[in-house]
């Protein structure tokens, strides 16, 4: 409870405080944990992910028409030229998108799992809009499938059915 309320407080608050920080990685590490099982579990073209699901892929593809979103590239979200075009898309949400702002992990290869080697850091925002588009967009199907696959293959292992 107490990580929980101090999570909420502003920014500015707070210096290198290492137990912060790793309160933060958890707290993001817990999020991208339960995004993959839902996207593992369900499939991701029936997912929505908030209210403004529709708002936040039109503003996104409006704004990011070309950005590839399947091997996303590190620069394209962290680069100064990328902050610039990112910084007024991710505003768009201020005050809309609750933590519009809080830091997520995001998958760089939508194929594949969060690993250390496949993850960046990011903000809900961008996070959400990424995800929303991967699933329209039929993306993330490759991890629904292959979790599918492993299903049936262990349930045939196991001589049961479901």
């Amino acid at each position: 409870m107490a990580v929980a309320h101090a999570l909420s407080l502003p920014a500015d608050q707070y210096g290198n405080d290492p137990d912060l920080e790793m309160a933060w990685a958890m707290k993001a590490y817990q999020h991208a944990e339960v995004y993959f099982n839902l996207i593992s579990s369900v499939d991701p073209k029936h997912l929505k992910l908030t209210k403004l699901d529709d708002r936040i892929y039109s503003d996104f593809r409006t704004t990011f028409k070309d950005l590839k979103i399947d091997v996303l590239d590190p620069e394209e979200l962290k680069s100064e030229a990328a902050k610039e075009i990112w910084r007024p898309f991710c505003m768009l949400f201020d005050g809309i998108v609750e933590d519009f702002n809080y830091g997520t992990l995001v998958r760089l290869d939508c194929k594949k799992d969060y690993t250390e080697e496949n993850t960046i850091f990011c903000t809900r925002i961008q996070f959400l809009a990424i995800e929303i588009a991967r699933n329209r967009e039929g993306l993330n199907h490759f991890v629904f499938s292959e979790a599918a696959k492993s299903k049936a293959s262990s349930t045939a292992e196991d001589g049961t059915s479901s």
